[in-house]
């Protein structure tokens, strides 16, 4: 089982609370084609201050050029190939690589042949 794997099928384990996440559905990105999230930690978990979330792209999809005013955005790859265009500059996916992105700062990812998968982290929590 590799590394996109365990996490798919991991668990969130909080004092009085466990959550799995192969019960949790993949969500599709309301705006980018191909692209969906598990919402591993939401905003409500933490009380807005981080949330984590599995994210997929299919092969040859993009999560097009935006920016978030707020949250700061760290990428860790787990599976796949791809890059990252931060702030102008492009950035080689493949697994083990860790992007950081800071707010306000415009990004895009785009997945190889492959597809890519990527956990995702905001600091505050997506809304």
């Amino acid at each position: 089982m590799d590394t996109f794997d365990q996490f798919n099928q991991g668990r969130l384990a909080l004092p009085g609370k466990t959550v799995d996440f192969d019960n949790l559905p993949w969500n599709a990105h309301p705006t980018f084609k191909g692209v969906a999230l598990k919402h591993i930690v939401t905003a409500a978990d933490t009380n807005g201050q981080f949330s984590y979330h599995l994210v997929r792209i299919n092969p040859g999809c993009t999560i097009g050029n935006h920016i978030h005013a707020t949250q700061l955005e760290t990428h860790e790859v787990i599976r796949g190939f791809g890059e990252c265009i931060n702030n102008g500059e492009t950035i080689n996916y493949q697994p083990g690589t860790i992007s950081i992105i800071p707010a306000a700062i415009p990004h895009e990812v785009t997945a190889g042949e492959q597809g890519l998968y990527l956990f995702a982290k905001f600091m505050p929590a997506l809304g």
